[in-house]
């Protein structure tokens, strides 16, 4: 029995139940928070995390650097390790000082009736990105396990502290001064799986701190138009809606959130493979596929029991959007689709792919700003999320064609398109 669960554990399998149990927890901690909360209180707490989420883009981008080039070149993992740690510690005490700064403008952007929630959303930034790096190193080197223990930390903790913070103090200071204190459980599962750091021989060619520095603000800047995507319409909301349509309408997205991270775990295992170049192209397609499916399978359950769905977003307080949350359904499996497409490129190491997702967060503000009621909103985001996907499996499309080029090695800067 030991054998077979620490065969799991470390398999691709085991990734997908640790992140299964992430999600849940996760989700979990928004039905709890959402219910004790009410749709005002919670409107804001939704913001709020949406903007770490944007934040996070930053550890993310450290992430795919150093799972990339670790799989990439293997034999140099001593020097990836050595180099990513260390510009991952320096990135996170400047996020952490640049977020102090900007919390004045944070707290008026999000409407938030309490300095001290844009405090901690600036704290949060430091745990947020040392995570970031720890992952990418696990991931590259493919040990599952310790990957899926930290995953399982960065979701339990919150669960736990974040709602017994709620459930003392039902405000949003207290529920982001919980969340703040989760988020350095993950770090210390990191720190301990890689506590018996290799000493790199020499520093090798490419993998140098300012190399993985300029790779990690490419590939962060990519997926920071990607989150930003995704978060922004509740932001819209709060400034569009009234404080009780854009609670409903942040119930809404519960239900979104949870289809567009459900399939985390195909992203987390197809990447280094997308990375290689070796069987990239169908790596791609069967990830898109099982994300289709998965996001087919939740809308039809959202739309024939929007009932029982409803209790998985929010409760009775969100009743109102009941109708609407098949719709809700489809955004949250398009962003997840999109989402691959996005990890796509920055494995080929793409770089004009980018604009077209700036261009979809542009449009979006754009029209969104103009809507005045939650089903007009959605729809909006719903039509810009379609036209961009189509347009980046045309270009993913072309890029993994028959003859085309292989993706950089990681010393190499060249960026395609």
């Amino acid at each position: 029995m030991r054998v077979a669960v620490e065969r799991i554990a470390n398999s691709s399998s085991g990734i997908a139940v640790s992140m299964a149990i992430m999600n849940v927890a996760t989700y979990g901690f928004v039905l709890l928070g959402s219910d004790l909360l009410g749709t005002e209180t919670y409107g804001a707490v939704a913001a709020s995390l949406n903007v770490l989420l944007v934040i996070s883009v930053g550890a993310l981008g450290l992430q795919a650097t150093a799972a990339r080039r670790i799989s990439a070149d293997p034999q140099h993992v001593a020097q990836i390790e050595h180099s990513i740690l260390r510009v991952t510690y320096r990135a996170a005490a400047a996020l952490g000082v640049i977020m102090l700064v900007l919390s004045p403008a944070i707290q008026r952007l999000l409407n938030l009736d309490h300095i001290g929630v844009a405090l901690l959303i600036a704290l949060s930034t430091v745990p947020l990105t040392i995570v970031g790096g720890f992952a990418g190193i696990l991931q590259g080197e493919r040990r599952w396990a310790a990957l899926g223990l930290l995953y399982i930390a960065s979701g339990v903790p919150r669960l736990v502290i974040g709602t017994a913070f709620i459930a003392w103090r039902p405000t949003e200071l207290w529920a982001l001064a919980g969340i703040a204190i989760s988020f350095w459980a993950p770090v210390l599962v990191g720190w301990w799986a890689l506590r018996n750091r290799r000493h790199p021989s020499d520093e090798a060619a490419g993998h140098t701190g300012m190399a993985m520095l300029k790779e990690s603000i490419s590939n962060g800047q990519a997926l920071f138009a990607f989150f930003a995507l995704s978060s922004v319409d509740i932001v819209v909301a709060r400034n569009v809606l009234s404080n009780h349509e854009s609670g409903l309408y942040a119930g809404g997205l519960i239900l979104a959130k949870a289809m567009l991270f459900l399939p985390q775990f195909v992203v987390i295992v197809a990447f280094p493979t997308m990375a290689t170049g070796s069987g990239r192209r169908k790596a791609l397609v069967v990830s898109l596929s099982l994300v289709a499916a998965l996001g087919t399978v939740g809308t039809l359950a959202a739309w024939l029991l929007s009932g029982i769905a409803i209790r998985f977003a929010g409760g009775v307080k969100y009743a109102e959007v009941e109708p609407r949350l098949w719709i809700f359904a489809i955004l949250g499996t398009l962003l997840s689709m999109i989402q691959l497409l996005v990890y796509s490129v920055l494995a080929r190491q793409g770089k004009r792919s980018v604009y077209v997702v700036w261009l979809a967060l542009v449009t979006l503000v754009a029209v969104g700003l103009t809507t005045e009621t939650v089903l007009g909103l959605v729809t909006t985001v719903v039509l810009v999320d379609v036209a961009l996907l189509l347009v980046l499996m045309g270009v993913s499309a072309w890029f993994l064609r028959d003859g085309a080029p292989a993706p950089a090695e990681p010393a190499t800067t060249t960026l395609q398109s």
